[in-house]
């Protein structure tokens, strides 16, 4: 998540106008629901970070290279080809029952929210929230 952190600063940006230019209108919404599921699950407000992940709530790192920034403590992107949700702390085994995606490092890729069970979807929202709230307290 916080690879470029210069990508990543949370901006003061419109994040309703953002998701009003998102395409195709099934993304668009699927991407409404998202940030209402992780604004309610976060307690916290959607923000724009970067050009277009909106994310929750903010953590500082610092890894032990020296290498330190801030970024939100989880996200989304609702980009054309699929939704791309930004968690950590998630195994192999909390997937398998979510339905049709694809992982790759430290993102989560859904074409469509209809594609997958949503109950596993909050509950794999949830269980990141809680590894950041363990590894980066608040």
């Amino acid at each position: 998540m916080a690879k470029d952190a210069h990508k990543m600063a949370e901006t003061a940006a419109d994040v309703e106008a953002f998701l009003a230019r998102v395409e195709p209108a099934e993304r668009q919404a699927d991407g409404r629901d998202v940030m209402a599921m992780m604004a309610r699950l976060s307690g916290e407000p959607p923000a724009l970070w970067g050009p277009s992940i909106i994310g929750f709530g903010r953590y500082h790192y610092r890894y032990d290279s020296g290498r330190e920034g801030e970024s939100c403590r989880i996200g989304f992107s609702p980009r054309k080809a699929e939704l791309v949700f930004y968690l950590a702390g998630l195994e192999e085994a909390d997937f398998v029952a979510l339905g049709k995606h694809r992982r790759g490092k430290g993102c989560l890729y859904i074409k469509r929210l209809a594609g997958v069970d949503r109950a596993v979807l909050e509950a794999l929202i949830v269980k990141s929230i809680a590894h950041m709230d363990a590894t980066w307290p608040r």
